[in-house]
């Protein structure tokens, strides 16, 4: 896949940089055929009804999601789990394949942020006007006929398994000089709609008239994102509102709390979690863990076993820092490549195959965890709000979460913030010494 293979060397830039940069069962249960409970029934088949020109089709309600029930007085918070892939793709690697497999062996749906020009062959790169650059730029590349139809087959895939197809929008352009975090909520409504049009035309820009068409209408399934470089949330936000997202993964520095909304957005942002062995946390992303390790993407291969334990260590440590104490879900970061050997993906796979199968786990999409949100007692969201990172509710569960009031402050209303620029952003930073 021509556009993924490019991903790697753009970011090897930008590693360079982080060197010297630092910065901060039925209540939303895994898939049916697991041994933690019962998915929703699925919804009798229905012929598929094509859109546009057949790249897309609403064939029904997505297979194999849970149905979200709201905690009863007292009762105990599911742990919820979180992974999920930033421009997803299937390239010669074949990891997206791969861990579609994965998830369904562990009982646990993800979330797949597609990158619109993965959709788009390079030879019709012009059809992408990025907001602030040339038509037909991007910093990723684009894909050709081959990674199209390959990534097609995996998303078709991956939703009819129950995972999320989100966004992780277009061109990943990043920096001060028209990178995201510049753009006007007008350039990201731009930017989402042009993400939008690129899965429901692909069959038209590549040519593959007679690959079936995606089992989903996406205006109607996309419903959050992430942003490159987690920059711009600030603007990012009313767009996303005004295009129907109901939450938003770009935020950076969060911390393993209960989330709360951005002007009715959940906002769900990588969490600071250990780094074993370490004096500091860092962002719950593989390359926030590169960052610190090794700077580059092909570091000392004698280490590469050593920083995949740490990883997997260090996301073992922060599930059960909120599995012991407030149960905040866990938000994990990822990428499809095989920096410094691949250990980072050995560390994701390893972490999915000692939690997800926990009792009262559920590894979820994103979409899946608002669903479950928006289904509880504000009230009671309050209450786990209240929570501060690894802290138990003061009485247990069952009288923390009761029907009885309890002492007890909200968090403040959340705010959408900007990191510092001197902090440098999301995934290619290096997190700093404390």
């Amino acid at each position: 896949m021509a556009a993924v293979s490019k991903v790697t060397a753009g970011i090897a830039a930008a590693v360079a940089m982080a060197a010297v940069a630092s910065c901060s069962g039925a209540q939303g249960g895994p898939p049916p055929n697991t041994k933690k409970g019962r998915a929703a029934p699925k919804a009798p088949a229905q012929p598929a009804r094509l859109i546009g020109d057949g790249s897309t089709a609403y064939t029904g309600a997505q297979p194999n999601q849970p149905a979200p029930v709201r905690l009863k007085p007292g009762e105990r918070p599911p742990q919820f789990v979180v992974f999920s892939w930033d421009g997803a793709g299937e390239d010669s690697q074949k990891l997206f394949s791969h861990f579609r497999e994965v998830g369904k062996k562990y009982g646990a749906t993800m979330t797949y942020f597609l990158s619109g020009v993965y959709m788009l062959p390079t030879e019709k790169k012009e059809l992408y006007d990025p907001p602030q650059h040339r038509a037909g730029a991007s910093d990723i590349g684009f894909n050709d006929v081959k990674g199209i139809r390959n990534t097609v087959e995996q998303l078709r895939g991956a939703w009819q398994d129950g995972n999320e197809i989100g966004t992780h929008f277009n061109g990943h352009f990043c920096g001060p000089n028209g990178g995201v975090g510049t753009w006007s909520s007008d350039e990201w409504k731009s930017e989402i709609e042009q993400a939008e049009s690129f899965v429901k035309n692909w069959k038209t820009n590549s040519g593959l008239k007679g690959v079936e068409p995606l089992p989903f209408d996406y205006s109607k399934e996309l419903v959050g994102g992430r942003a490159p470089c987690l920059e711009g949330q600030r603007n990012l936000i009313p767009a996303a509102k005004a295009m129907g997202f109901r939450y938003d993964a770009s935020s950076v520095g969060g911390v393993q709390t209960w989330p709360d909304r951005i002007d009715g957005i959940w906002d769900f942002p990588l969490q600071q979690i250990p780094v074993p062995g370490r004096a500091f946390e860092t962002l719950s992303m593989d390359y926030n863990f590169l960052a610190n390790q090794s700077v580059t993407t092909k570091g000392d291969r004698s280490m590469h076993s050593a920083w995949g334990k740490q990883m997997r260590d260090g996301l073992l440590q922060a599930f059960n820092r909120a599995e012991q104490t407030n149960r905040a879900p866990l938000f994990v970061g990822d990428h499809f490549e095989s920096w410094n050997g691949g250990t980072y993906m050995k560390a994701v796979e390893s972490a999915i195959k000692n939690i997800c199968p926990q009792e009262g786990v559920r590894c979820v999409s994103f979409k899946q965890l608002s669903d479950w949100l928006d289904a509880q007692d504000p009230e009671v969201l309050a209450r786990l709000r209240a929570l501060p990172v690894g802290e138990k509710p003061k009485g247990g569960w069952k009288s923390y979460l009761s029907d009885a009031p309890r002492p007890w402050a909200p968090s403040p209303p959340a705010q959408p913030s900007e990191p510092a620029a001197a902090a440098g952003s999301d995934e290619h930073v290096k997190q700093a010494e404390e």
